[in-house]
């Protein structure tokens, strides 16, 4: 399943800082950034839910804000890409 997770952290303090390195750290672990606080994640259930309990236990709930967008498996339909930065086939062939 396709999830798009945005976040904002407060970095007005070292702590904050960290926490938002931490947070893209984790979610460059499970999907690619489409814009700065923007990530596409194809996950399955199992990889999701261990994902989504990292981010909510790196945030902080009075200063930060999550966001998670459900488009499902059937994502290709739903999303449209126009500039630069052109996007991964994330069910594509990867090549290292």
């Amino acid at each position: 399943m396709l999830v798009v997770v945005s976040y904002d952290v407060s970095t007005l303090s070292s702590k904050g800082r960290k926490r938002l390195r931490r947070i893209a750290k984790h979610c460059l672990d499970y999907g690619q950034r489409v814009q700065n606080s923007v990530f596409e994640c194809n996950v399955d259930p199992t990889q999701w839910e261990i994902f989504k309990n990292k981010l909510l236990n790196e945030m902080n709930k009075k200063e930060d804000s999550l966001r998670f967008y459900y488009l499902g498996k059937n994502w290709n339909n739903r999303v449209e890409h126009i500039g630069i930065k052109p996007s991964i086939d994330m069910e594509g062939l990867l090549v290292i």
